[in-house]
């Protein structure tokens, strides 16, 4: 019997392998999740050109949440919402991208833009997120403290080395939100899980938050349970033990 009716999954670092991949025992408790009416989602910092062959191979059909919350679907072609940065605070993050010498991306809509594709009619698009990233990690600290000077962004990361900005007040939770209401349930009845602070806020409004053995600090200090590390099925143990009840629970006469 399932705790919680929809199990919302942060893809890099959470579900996924250091190698991209979905582990078969992570496969084998998604689908036991399915079969006990669990909804499944991905909530994603991806967008739909990367995270589309992931929902293929668990044949997942029904809600996600994509570019931290700026994309929210609730089914395979049903769209419930898009949320665009301000094109003048694009202009600035990419200004302040080439100041730094840091890597940068964009996504939009329709598509996954990196560095080396960038030019001037990329202004003209409509982005979901902007995507900057500087090894150096002082410098990284200095590219966001910068970028927090714009009122009209939300600006996260997913890694160390990066940062991650969406239009203002756009998050993964005000994404699984979203599909809450459009499933008529409350986020009491969500299952959450992730690694860093993009999925913060998820963490902290989910009826139940998980961090993987692997995330933040800061996301295990908010999560109501750590599990294994995303190297050894740490979504697979989350879902046996967490989500849905042990066969010897079951067996437990009333």
């Amino acid at each position: 019997m399932a705790k919680f009716r929809l199990l919302a999954l942060d893809l890099d670092n959470t579900l996924l392998t250091k190698d991209k991949r979905i582990s078969s025992e992570n496969k084998k408790w998604i689908r036991r999740a399915e079969a006990a009416g669990v909804t499944i989602l991905f909530a994603t910092g991806r967008g739909r050109q990367t995270t589309q062959h992931l929902k293929e191979e668990l044949d997942l059909t029904g809600p996600m949440v994509l570019v931290n919350g700026a994309e929210v679907w609730a089914g395979q072609n049903q769209l419930l919402r898009r949320y665009f940065i301000e094109k003048s605070d694009i202009r600035y993050l990419h200004d302040l991208a080439v100041r730094y010498d840091a890597k940068f991306w964009g996504y939009s809509a329709d598509s996954l833009t990196k560095m080396k594709d960038w030019n001037e009619s990329m202004f003209d698009v409509d982005w979901l997120k902007f995507g900057i990233r500087k090894d150096d990690l002082s410098l990284i600290k200095q590219i966001r403290k910068e970028a927090q000077k714009l009122p009209n962004v939300e600006i996260t990361r997913s890694a160390s080395v990066n940062m991650e900005v969406s239009l203002k007040g756009v998050s993964k939770a005000t994404g699984v939100k979203k599909v809450c209401e459009h499933m008529n349930i409350g986020m009491e009845n969500v299952m959450a899980m992730g690694d860093n602070l993009n999925d913060l806020e998820l963490i902290k409004a989910a009826g139940f938050g998980v961090a993987m053995e692997n995330a933040d600090d800061v996301l295990k200090d908010v999560a109501d349970a750590v599990t294994t590390h995303h190297e050894e099925d740490g979504v697979a143990r989350a879902i046996e033990r967490y989500l849905l009840s042990s066969e010897k629970e079951e067996s437990v006469p009333n």
